[in-house]
């Protein structure tokens, strides 16, 4: 954990695995294969795999990374598209969950994939990314390592959302900014109200400084009941149980206001009967991050942290707002990234993996621990 989707260059990624699509031979290709190739080495990257000559369909093989920023390039061969009916699916799975018990194999702690098979192996795109996420967010929920997994698409648009989702966000993000033009206007013309206002309006009076220092009559302060309705309230009697129930809730009360974003995450967790582990992984964070959060009780995390929290936790918009104010933060109408997030909880749509795919898609920050880059 985590999984992070990014827009970049593979061969320049940093991680102790890259992933290859790769043919069955082995052989250099074009594409991502061509620029792993040249990025390593094409000489020594070739002999290392004519060493092992040949990877079926489905599965993995690694070899040094030579001169890329990793330690070693695991060659993954995905299906060639025909129909979608030939098993290109499974084909496909199985080679990133192969990769990825390869890197486990190997003890690597972080592995990066390309968009396996959407290249001249003619998978649709839409097709080989949901396959790609499943595939791995299945591997990651099974899993007890850490294992913190990247895919690098080299075009924007390999990472499109559903045409109906996008419009309507982009409804949601036009509206809010009529909406802010018209709060604007309506304050200009206040203003200029006032200004026209106080131009007209004669000069008001100097004040005399005479007995500017002259004591004020304290005011006398009114009592919320008369003396006869106090002694009454007084005498009303309260039952042993009445008064330590109004104390209960008063204490609880009191707790609840000084309670800071750790305490009322756990609590949360245990209201919605979620474990620790099931938290942070559908928040996408890892362990150590949620850690931190645990062990700290004065500890404020980022908003996207806190966003993702709440999207692990389904929280509803009120219940979301309510966690987002522990931390400092709010779900602002006018902020991208925010209509973004609340379209998806108001839905009821709780997938960190979707909902940072709209982010991805509007250039707003992702959810989590993952990271928006947009490399070359």
């Amino acid at each position: 954990m985590p999984f992070t989707i990014i827009r970049g260059d593979l061969a320049a990624f940093r991680a102790d695995a890259l992933v290859n699509a790769a043919n069955s031979r082995l052989q250099r290709g074009g594409g991502v294969c061509g620029a792993l190739f040249e990025a390593a080495g094409p000489r020594r990257m070739q002999e290392a795999c004519d060493a092992i000559a040949y990877c079926a369909p489905g599965q993995a093989v690694a070899t040094p990374a030579f001169d890329l920023p990793a330690r070693y390039v695991i060659h993954a061969v995905g299906p060639i598209y025909r129909d979608g009916r030939q098993g290109e699916e499974d084909i496909l799975r199985a080679a990133y969950t192969n990769s990825l018990k390869l890197a486990q194999a190997l003890k690597l702690s972080s592995i990066a994939f390309p968009l396996i098979s959407s290249g001249v192996y003619s998978y649709p795109r839409e097709e080989a990314l949901r396959v790609a996420k499943d595939s791995i967010r299945s591997f990651l929920d099974s899993q007890e390592e850490e294992l913190d997994v990247t895919l690098v698409l080299f075009h924007k648009d390999d990472l499109r959302i559903d045409e109906q989702v996008r419009s309507e966000i982009r409804r949601l993000i036009a509206q809010a900014a009529d909406e802010d033009t018209d709060r604007l206007s309506s304050r200009l013309e206040y203003m200029r109200g006032r200004h026209a206002q106080l131009d007209r309006s004669p000069p008001s009076p100097r004040p005399s400084r005479a007995g500017i220092f002259k004591k004020k009559r304290p005011r006398e302060k009114q009592a919320p009941f008369s003396r006869e309705q106090a002694e009454a309230l007084k005498a009303m009697p309260m039952s042993t149980e009445a008064a330590q129930a109004s104390q209960l809730q008063l204490e609880e009360l009191i707790a609840r206001v000084d309670e800071g974003f750790s305490a009322t995450l756990l609590r949360l967790i245990d209201l919605k009967g979620m474990t620790d582990v099931a938290t942070y992984k559908r928040a996408n964070l890892d362990r150590k991050h949620f850690s931190k959060i645990r062990s700290n009780p004065a500890y404020t995390p980022s908003k996207q942290t806190a966003l993702a929290l709440a999207i692990a936790l389904k929280l509803d918009r009120e219940e979301t707002q309510s966690l987002l104010a522990k931390a400092g933060y709010a779900l602002s109408p006018a902020q991208t990234g925010d209509i973004i997030v609340g379209y998806f909880i108001d839905r009821g749509i709780f997938d960190i993996d979707e909902i940072n795919a709209a982010l991805f898609e509007f250039d707003q920050q992702l959810l989590g621990s993952g990271r928006l880059h947009q490399g070359g």
